[in-house]
């Protein structure tokens, strides 16, 4: 727990033993810890060194967590404000050295699935206002749900936004996924094709994979700050703004307020409808909701004898003007 103030575990572990006693030696620690008398009195010289301990008469003494510990984490947060500052500075002089630059300067290959890999998990380390990315199918260097960066930006407060090829969705485990994704506090829409994979941090980098399919090396562009950041930019914002949105009530709530037919959904008849204006195929809707095709088109038909409507494009467009999905 305290390894954020630089506490190591072992170290952390001798305070906590010192913490439930007035005082100590080293070799009743080392008795209660099972330890090496040698690796505790280590241990209580760091804790005495970070001001969490006193030494006095042979017997060591815990400092109060709330002084000790207090100044431990106002130092910490002293020092990251300070970092914040430089990190501001430094920022300030890199846009100022590339400015002038040509716009080779601002481009790195990488190739290889670990190198794509580790670049694409620092670009989603860098954003810090908001996150968005184009995801397409076939996953080759990061499989659907590994994603360890994501989730750390949500709790920095990022804001992110993917635009999913309706492919994805196809893909197993892609249903439970996006819930997931949803329940986090990502924004997801779907289109029916897009034209490259994408990460972009902020407006100052963007990843591009070079090569989409299984059977060659992975590789990715990294770019910098530049007009070709801004290119991707407006593509991803104009696809945003025509992509179909996936909310969350589509695929967990148990029903629909009336809608004056007398008519309330299921669940599972949402979670259906939200597939297919997604663009899925009714084969792909059925394996996503682990259904076979002939309950899945039973469904339907109930669908459109609810609405009123003879065709799927008719029911599409009442499930819509109607909050259905």
């Amino acid at each position: 727990m305290l390894e954020p103030l630089g506490v190591e575990p072992g170290v952390e572990a001798v305070y906590r033993a010192l913490l439930g006693r007035p005082s100590a030696t080293a070799a009743q620690l080392a008795e209660v810890l099972q330890r090496p008398t040698d690796d505790v009195e280590l241990a209580l010289a760091e804790l005495i060194a970070s001001g969490l301990a006193l030494h006095s008469d042979e017997a060591y003494v815990a400092a109060p967590p709330a002084v000790a510990l207090g100044a431990l984490i106002t130092e910490r947060r002293d020092g990251l404000r300070q970092a914040e500052r430089a990190l501001a500075t430094l920022a300030e002089e890199h846009r100022a050295a590339v400015a002038g630059r040509s716009i080779s300067d601002l481009i790195e290959v990488v190739t290889g699935i670990d190198a794509v890999r580790h670049r694409y998990q620092q670009v989603q380390q860098a954003a810090t206002t908001q996150l968005r990315s184009f995801v397409t199918a076939p996953f080759v260097v990061v499989p659907l749900g590994e994603n360890a960066a994501e989730p750390a930006a949500v709790g920095r407060g990022v804001r992110i936004r993917a635009v999913l090829e309706r492919a994805v969705l196809a893909e197993p485990g892609a249903h439970d996924e996006a819930i997931h994704s949803l329940r986090s506090g990502l924004e997801l829409r779907v289109v029916e094709e897009l034209p490259l994979k994408l990460v972009l941090a902020d407006s100052d980098l963007a990843l591009v994979p070079l090569v989409t399919t299984t059977d060659a090396e992975p590789g990715a562009v990294l770019l910098q700050r530049s007009g070709l950041v801004d290119a991707l930019d407006a593509l991803f914002e104009s696809t945003w703004q025509r992509a179909y949105p996936l909310g969350l009530s589509s695929f967990e709530d148990d029903a629909v307020p009336d809608d004056g037919s007398g008519e309330r959904l299921s669940l599972l008849e949402r979670q259906i409808l939200s597939l297919l204006l997604a663009g899925l195929s009714d084969q792909a809707v059925a394996t996503q909701l682990g259904l076979s095709l002939r309950t899945l088109q039973r469904h339907l038909r109930r669908l459109q004898d609810a609405a009123g409507v003879n065709t799927r494009m008719q029911l599409g467009w009442y499930a819509a003007r109607n909050g259905w999905a």
